[in-house]
């Protein structure tokens, strides 16, 4: 009997008991706010601002870290040290973010009310999801002695009174907790801290904050500013074979010659402005990742001579090509400037969609070797690669074109690189001449995650259900094309 009443009492009691054990009753959990969509990332405490601006913007979409960051601030390199706020601010500025900022001196006898008032303030952005990038006082890993560095808050604790941080100098300062008084002494700054004026006495904070979002956020025509161009320019003087080289910055590039400096300087703006101006209104949102040069050699003495001094090695070509290693276009200027426009198209490529698979990369480039202005944009005309082209057709050799999508990098290069050369450039002039060629290319950067080809982003731009078909159709429009149209 008195099991069946222990029975009783079991069935009874345990399951209200295990329901309570499975709810939460702990309110800790529900007083924290955590911006788990920050992303961390690590740096040398000399540039934790770069860092901690670097992990904001990449929080808004921007593919970026910490050294690109300090890159586009302009501080001069040899100062030996990252930027301060009010550079910091600069950058995000570069960036096209929109930044708050709290800077402002107090004295020390208002010390903790105005502290108050920036850690509410704080708060305030971490319920709008915002991180805020505050200058603080911290011991460095070499020694004892406070120095100013900057921390990242990402959340804050109510029910344990901490602050959650990003801790750039720290391998593992991902979510550090710090006591929430001890926080705002760190950020309680001497007079004079981050350059800032204030009378003897007086206490300073530092605090900025991102306001843009993914979708506001525009990248700066301008990757480089015009401290970048000096510092490389400065490097660049160093390397000329000759005083009889001129320099010309025509941005995104810097422009070499063995010319006169007005030669030099038309080529640059009739050859290397010009189709930069139409690329960017119809294709690239961002220039080059790097300062690129643009080496335009007079002859073809000059050009195979200069480019075994300069990169070590006799040219490939007869022409010009792109070095992505040597950041330089390098051109026998002799044979024209359609080698010129279609390797000023790789540069933006890398920048703009490195996962371009090389047919599209060498197809769009190779269409404007032969292009003219139409109505304000670039566009692509016949060229010498049509006759190989054409006979290929009437061999019976061309690949289909899922065959040419799917190849890879050495693949297009080594196989029969003339036909596909061709196959890609015509493809691209097909296009264009529908008016779909920006769409495609705005449509695979889109898809390029699921559809690392291209092809079911090109038959769905075609509209061709039957790319078979399409193909028979496109090559005899092919075979009714001319060179000169």
């Amino acid at each position: 009997m008195k099991n069946v009443r222990y029975i009783a009492l079991t069935l009874f009691f345990v399951p209200p008991l295990l329901l309570l054990t499975a709810l939460d009753f702990d309110d800790r959990p529900r007083s924290v706010l955590r911006l788990n969509d920050v992303p961390f990332e690590f740096n040398r405490a000399q540039f934790s601002g770069e860092a901690c601006l670097s992990m904001c913007l990449q929080s808004l979409g921007h593919e970026t870290d910490a050294d690109n960051v300090f890159d586009r601030s302009g501080v001069d390199p040899t100062l030996g040290r990252g930027c301060n706020g009010p550079e910091l601010l600069d950058t995000a500025a570069n960036f096209g973010c929109a930044a708050e900022r709290i800077q402002k001196s107090f004295s020390a006898s208002n010390r903790w009310k105005n502290l108050t008032k920036c850690w509410s303030h704080i708060k305030h952005n971490l319920k709008r999801d915002l991180p805020t990038i505050v200058l603080c006082q911290l011991a460095s890993e070499f020694t004892s002695e406070p120095q100013l560095q900057f921390v990242l808050v990402v959340g804050f604790d109510e029910a344990e009174d901490q602050v959650l941080l990003h801790r750039p100098q720290m391998s593992d300062g991902e979510f550090v907790r710090v006591d929430r008084q001890l926080f705002l002494n760190q950020m309680s700054l001497p007079a004079g801290a981050n350059g800032q004026q204030v009378s003897d006495g007086e206490m300073t904070v530092f605090c900025m904050c991102l306001t843009g979002s993914q979708n506001q956020v525009e990248e700066r025509s301008s990757r480089f500013s015009e401290a970048d161009f000096a510092k490389h320019i400065s490097k660049l003087r160093k390397k000329l074979p000759n005083e009889n080289f001129s320099i010309v910055i025509q941005k995104p590039f810097v422009v070499i010659g063995d010319e006169s400096a007005q030669r030099v300087g038309q080529r640059a703006k009739n050859t290397v402005k010009w189709a930069v101006d139409r690329l960017k209104q119809d294709y690239f949102k961002k220039d080059p990742n790097h300062i690129v040069d643009i080496w335009l050699f007079k002859d073809k003495n000059s050009y195979e001579k200069y480019t075994k001094q300069l990169f070590g090695s006799v040219p490939h070509t007869p022409y010009g090509y792109y070095s992505s290693t040597d950041r330089a276009l390098v051109m026998n200027i002799s044979t024209g400037g359609g080698t010129l426009v279609h390797e000023i198209v790789h540069p933006f490529i890398e920048s703009n969609f490195p996962k371009c698979p090389s047919w599209f990369n060498e197809g769009l480039a190779s269409l404007y070797e032969q292009c003219r202005d139409r109505q304000g944009h670039i566009w692509g005309s016949t060229n010498w690669r049509l006759r190989g082209l054409q006979m290929t057709i009437e061999s019976g050799r061309l690949p289909k074109f899922k065959e040419l999508c799917s190849t890879t990098t050495n693949e297009f290069y080594r196989e029969d690189p003339g036909s596909n050369y061709g196959q890609a450039r015509y493809l691209c002039y097909y296009l264009q001449q529908q008016n779909k060629l920006v769409d495609f290319y705005k449509a695979f950067t889109k898809n390029v995650s699921r559809d690392k080809t291209g092809y079911d982003t090109l038959q769905k731009t075609l509209g061709e259900p039957d790319m078979d078909q399409f193909q028979r159709e496109w090559e005899k429009y092919v075979m009714t094309l001319r060179f000169p149209e």
